[in-house]
């Protein structure tokens, strides 16, 4: 059974439950990020992000992370995603990591809508 600690999948299961299009949590400030993982080190903020790999939506689909960062790069990454089917992006709280909040740049998580099919070529 998958694990989902304040909103944030554990990676912990073979598909995580996370809704991002949902509201915030009581508890949760700017961009759905829990007011203490605003204190994490950025160590540990990858090192989580690391483990957020796939999630079911509302819907019963499975996504799959593909991409997280921002910029240019994620635009062209995201183009090329577009080729392989439906894709969700989703935007992440920046604070912390200092590149994005002095560039002002978003973000961002890449989700890849999986079948059966796709899941079984692309992993």
């Amino acid at each position: 059974m998958p694990q989902v600690r304040n909103g944030h999948d554990t990676g912990v299961g073979p598909v995580s439950r996370l809704h991002p299009s949902k509201g915030e949590k009581s508890g949760e400030s700017g961009m759905g990020v829990p007011q203490e993982d605003q204190e994490k080190t950025i160590q540990e903020r990858m090192a989580e992000e690391d483990l957020v790999r796939a999630r079911i939506d509302e819907n019963g689909n499975k996504w799959r992370k593909v991409y997280f960062g921002g910029g240019q790069h994620c635009r062209n990454w995201l183009e090329q995603f577009k080729e392989l089917g439906e894709v969700q992006v989703e935007e992440v709280d920046s604070k912390g990591f200092k590149c994005f909040e002095e560039g002002g740049e978003k973000l961002c998580r890449v989700w890849l809508k999986m079948d059966q099919t796709s899941l079984d070529d692309l992993f």
